[in-house]
């Protein structure tokens, strides 16, 4: 997911597809300590996605305070 599309997003979308990602993360953590994961480089980009989401959502908080 690229940041262009996450801004393009509501905010509450934004929260929403940060707790579907943090929950998929959490599934495939799991089954990497079964040893049942397909793709490991899934992990990797969604944490990556996850941190982009969150710095996303960080600027628009600051933003909306008028701090930069």
């Amino acid at each position: 997911m690229r940041a262009k599309e996450i801004r393009d997003l509501t905010a509450e979308e934004v929260r929403q597809k940060e707790r579907d990602l943090a929950e998929e993360l959490f599934r495939l953590r799991l089954r990497k300590r079964t040893g049942q994961l397909d793709n490991p480089m899934r992990l990797r980009t969604l944490r990556r996605d996850l941190a982009r989401l969150k710095t996303i959502q960080h600027e628009r908080t600051r933003l909306g305070t008028g701090e930069q």
